[in-house]
């Protein structure tokens, strides 16, 4: 047996350990909570009726950041599940050569890292209804390698693209670590554009190389011999339904209702406002988490044209984003334990004891992708450790944006090898993430050596 084989053995045998033990994500945000509110008490010296009511405090904190992700669930949602974008897919699919299943591969995984540099949540939808395609018209690829590749755009560089969650909160006006209750001070005494952390010449550097060294790998795991191929009728019977037909306007309120003039208005309201901002502004001051809910929320409405089809396609996206609103609040309990009680700076204080300034960002680094397994939601966990690793980092002389760039990279790391964002991709191909985990698992291995030594060359002071 060689190297290979073992370690795509041992990926699917710790896949099954984990959807063995670890429960569901709410249930993992109140062990968490349990743990944060044993330290309040404990380490930070909080009574235990001082940490409930900071608790307590911090519960509706986070609900702005909350409506703001679910937007951006439907919005992506809305946006693939238009008729342009199913005929987009299965043109897109017919590109490779059947005969050469690399070439499948390949496409996969520039899909899932292109759309995931655009948007998490467009990467999760739209590779999850597009590798059907891909499979029916690629008969000879490999279902298992294909889906890996598909995956690869939450686990490589979505946190640096253009929807990365913490750096857009800190470019976000009125985000929680810019504002601060009375007698409180903020955990960041300004905002930070996206020209200081998107588009900086570090991150950028960083997602080329990421997308490259990626891509190249998922595409040698490809098995020469005996590929696991999908005959044609599993292929169409995962095909996903085209979007459905309208039924014929009968009443007045119906035509009202399918005016597309109402399409048209909303985008005009929704565009007019974010452009004036680009052209006074600039794009890098003006490129928000609202800024990026309005660019998708304009481009669904124009994908659908009608406004039925488009409140029907929100109306089942609120499927998708149900563990966001339902999770946020009880998140927002624990950013309350660390903003109100003295528990963010005794956790930065052991920080600061176990790293130096060159090795900050790559203790970061690794501690966040460690805590991504058990709470994969890179937004709200950053809004709940921001508070100690910040003022960590700026002990040590570390940036506040090198200590959110270290920590976005991490987050990506160990999606490769967490279920969660797996969950739409598998269910519409209908596999266990234990027969892909053994590819994704030798992908996250490289992808950890080259991000180690990217954390030791990042500059301390972006």
């Amino acid at each position: 047996m060689n190297v290979a084989e073992s370690i795509r053995r041992l990926g699917a045998r710790l896949s099954e350990v984990t959807e063995r033990w670890v429960p569901d994500a709410w249930v993992i945000c109140m062990m968490l909570t349990a743990v944060a509110l044993v330290l309040a008490v404990t380490g930070a010296g909080a009574t235990p009726t001082a940490a409930v009511l900071a608790w307590g405090d911090g519960v509706w904190k986070l609900l702005t950041l909350a409506m703001q992700f679910t937007i951006s669930m439907i919005a992506a949602y809305a946006c693939v599940a238009s008729r342009p974008a199913y005929r987009f897919f299965d043109w897109l699919a017919g590109l490779p050569n059947p005969r050469r299943p690399v070439q499948a591969v390949l496409l996969a995984g520039v899909f899932s890292m292109v759309t995931g540099y655009l948007n998490w949540a467009l990467c999760l939808v739209a590779c999850a209804l597009f590798t059907p395609f891909l499979l029916r018209r690629n008969p000879h690829s490999d279902v298992r390698v294909v889906i890996a590749a598909a995956y690869l755009g939450l686990g490589t560089i979505w946190h640096g693209g253009l929807s990365g969650s913490a750096p857009l909160i800190l470019a976000t006006p009125g985000n929680p670590l810019v504002t601060a209750p009375p007698g409180q001070s903020p955990v960041l005494e300004r905002l930070y554009p996206i020209s200081e952390s998107l588009f900086s010449t570090y991150n950028l550097v960083y997602c080329g190389v990421i997308f490259a060294v990626a891509l190249v790998t998922v595409a040698l795991l490809h098995p020469r011999r005996a590929p696991r191929l999908l005959t044609e009728t599993e292929a169409r019977a995962i095909l996903p339904a085209p979007p459905e037909d309208d039924p014929p306007a009968l009443r007045p309120a119906d035509r009202i209702d399918r005016f597309r003039g109402w399409t048209w208005l909303a985008v005009l309201l929704i565009l007019y406002p974010l452009g004036h901002a680009f052209a006074t502004r600039g794009i890098a001051n003006s490129w928000t988490i609202d800024a990026y809910n309005a660019t998708f929320l304009a481009l669904a409405l124009v994908l659908h044209g009608n406004p039925v089809s488009f409140l029907r396609a929100c109306r089942r996206a609120v499927d998708s984003a149900w563990g966001i609103i339902v999770q946020f609040p009880f998140y927002g309990g624990i950013f309350g334990l660390l903003q109100f009680t003295d528990l963010g700076h005794w956790l930065g204080s052991l920080f600061s004891a176990l790293a130096t300034t060159e090795t900050f960002p790559l203790i970061i680094y690794v501690y966040s992708g460690f805590m991504n397994l058990f709470v994969p939601s890179g937004g709200s966990k950053f809004l709940i450790e921001a508070p100690f690793l910040i003022p960590a980092g700026e002990a040590l002389g570390v940036s506040a944006m090198t200590t959110t760039l270290a920590y976005a990279y991490g987050d990506s790391t160990t999606n490769l090898i967490q279920p969660f964002f797996a969950i739409p991709i598998l269910a519409v191909t209908r596999l266990r993430f234990g027969e892909i985990v053994g590819y994704t698992f030798l992908v996250a291995v490289v992808l950890f050596g080259v991000n180690c030594l990217a954390m030791l060359l990042i500059p301390p002071n972006l």
